[in-house]
């Protein structure tokens, strides 16, 4: 990747994206975090900031598929993947199996968290379409809920698996 240098000295580096499906270029210092670049230049607020050290799960991005915390990516380092934002996990105006499911087993207490556990969550359901209590909470433990002892948002990513089960 060869750095644009202007006219203040400062490096700056292209970096495109693909974000809830739609091909994204931006020019960025170095320095510039994934986080801060799906809030501050797309908007997408649903990726919230949290710990800032990787250790709450709040700011819970899919890159290429896999869950990472976005504070802790570099905008360039996620040069040609494919990022999903809880804004994109919808496709219709009708919410994802996961959300509905988060909505009616009661898995939402004040929000902040919810993106980030979706996210993991549908990861999960991605790779094991029936998971076992263990797998979802193995898969969700890089998200920090303070408002909940876990118990119905494992609830909701179980019921979500066994409805695209019953699906089949």
């Amino acid at each position: 990747m060869n750095p644009i240098q202007d006219g203040d000295g400062v490096k700056r580096y292209p970096v495109r994206l693909v974000v809830n499906g739609d091909m994204h270029t931006f020019v960025v210092k170095a320095n510039v975090l994934l986080v801060d670049l799906l809030r501050s230049r797309l908007g997408l607020t649903g990726t919230k900031k949290g710990c800032e050290l990787g250790d709450c799960g709040a700011c819970t991005v899919l890159m290429d598929g896999m869950p990472v915390d976005a504070c802790l990516v570099l905008a360039v380092e996620a040069d040609g993947c494919e990022i999903t934002t809880i804004e994109g996990v919808a496709q219709s105006e009708a919410l994802d199996r996961l959300q509905d499911s988060f909505v009616n087993n009661a898995a939402i207490q004040c929000g902040y968290c919810t993106p980030g556990m979706i996210l993991s969550a549908k990861a999960l359901l991605a790779r094991i379409s029936r998971p076992s209590e263990e797998q979802v909470r193995e898969a969700i433990s890089g998200n920090l809920c303070r408002c909940t002892g876990y118990v119905n948002i494992v609830k909701a990513v179980l019921a979500a698996g066994q409805h695209e089960e019953g699906r089949a």
